[in-house]
């Protein structure tokens, strides 16, 4: 389904906090903080040349966030780079001035960072980033999972030291339980979605993500002029529909948000136009994106920034990883995981409907940008859908 964004505050400027929080100042700010990552290498730029020509597009360009700082998924970005700004603030305030991101490993700051403990909800990709934050400082984590996480991906966090809580329900239960948890210990919450009273540190989660667009925005070879971007709460689309208005201006790519159609909160958010939580209804293979309520500050930048909202379906998805793993015409194989590959397949969705290619502007002139947000987090789950593993694929090469 497309539903094209009528919302009243389409096209008006970025709240001046967004701004800040999404510009280029805070990217470069993010960039430097990466340098001090032992394990920080950009990620690839990779062209679907075969895969355009075929759809009728001029290009389709996709920033393959697989192999992020090891982490697999492009969250490596936003939690870990939030509980380190945490820190070292915690650091300056004790400390009584100033505390650099050089100063992390020293004595004095470790001496500090193993005092605090930090909590959040998770499906899987923001959880270990932000244990995996925590390791690296030295403080605590304590990571809520709901029942629909898989035992897989409960032990790729655990691997960094967390303390796992499991939570029945979904995941916004899971969100609830945390805040409730950290209140109740005077724990951190360094959650990706945000409510009333609680913005700052969701917004630094996705000033996180600013480095991965500065990145690919130095190897794309023009601008795009269509951007379409998956979301769960929607804090990545929120970052890439923000950081992309600051740069462009009034040039800027149009924008689509794409969600699971079984968990579409920003699209029936679209649809009354203002943040609605949705019911539950039968589980997504896309996990990541499996959210029944959107972030507050990604639905005020998305109602501003986003052109259209549209859903796909589980058969999308699994199509397009399998479209990814086993390309034609020489492009690369691309290993995607269950949500990675949902903004090309709402690319493709779009282009095989006549009307959703006039309301989109989509024609063969068109530059194309995607994320592949996420490798196989969960490799069996993977390995079932795909029909090989990701050695296989990527072997393919």
């Amino acid at each position: 389904m497309l539903l094209m964004n009528t919302h009243a505050d389409l096209n008006r400027p970025l709240d001046r906090s967004d701004a800040e929080m999404l510009g280029l100042e805070a990217a470069r700010t993010v960039e430097r903080f990466l340098t001090f990552r032992p394990n920080h290498t950009p990620t690839p730029l990779r062209a679907l040349t075969h895969l355009a020509s075929e759809v009728g597009v001029a290009a389709i360009h996709v920033k393959d966030e697989s192999q992020r700082l090891g982490l697999g998924s492009f969250k490596a970005l936003g939690g870990s780079y939030a509980v380190i700004r945490l820190v070292l603030e915690q650091a300056s305030r004790e400390l009584g001035r100033e505390v650099d991101v050089s100063e992390l490993q020293t004595p004095a700051v470790r001496q500090i960072a193993e005092r605090i403990t930090v909590g959040c909800a998770t499906d899987g990709n923001h959880g270990k980033s932000v244990a995996a934050g925590a390791t690296l400082v030295g403080a605590r984590a304590a990571i809520f999972v709901h029942s629909g996480v898989t035992d897989e991906r409960v032990a790729a966090i655990a691997q960094f030291g967390a303390e796992m809580i499991r939570v029945s329900g979904t995941y916004d239960d899971s969100v609830a339980e945390a805040e409730r948890v950290c209140q109740e210990h005077g724990w951190i919450v360094v959650s990706d979605t945000s409510w009333p009273g609680y913005e700052r540190i969701p917004g630094l989660v996705m000033q996180g993500y600013t480095a991965m667009l500065q990145e690919a925005l130095q190897e794309l070879p023009a601008a795009p002029t269509h951007v379409f971007m998956q979301a769960g709460v929607g804090g990545l689309a929120a970052a890439v529909a923000g950081h992309f208005d600051i740069v462009y201006g009034a040039k800027r790519p149009t924008f689509i948000v794409v969600e699971p159609d079984r968990a579409a909160c920003i699209y029936e958010s679209g649809v009354a136009g203002q943040p609605v939580k949705i019911e539950h209804g039968e589980p997504t293979i896309m996990a990541m994106l499996e959210c029944y309520e959107p972030s507050l500050v990604a639905w005020r930048i998305l109602s501003r920034k986003a052109d259209a909202f549209m859903t796909v379906s589980e058969e999308n998805a699994a199509d397009t990883m399998r479209q990814l793993a086993t390309p034609e015409g020489g492009d690369p194989a691309i290993v995607a995981g269950e949500s990675g590959g949902a903004g090309l397949a709402g690319l493709l969705q779009a282009l095989a409907s006549n009307e959703a290619r006039a309301k989109l502007g989509l024609d063969a002139s068109s530059r194309v940008f995607v994320i592949n947000t996420e490798g196989a987090t969960d490799r069996a789950r993977y390995e079932a859908i795909v029909g090989r593993s990701p050695a296989e694929v990527l072997g393919s090469r």
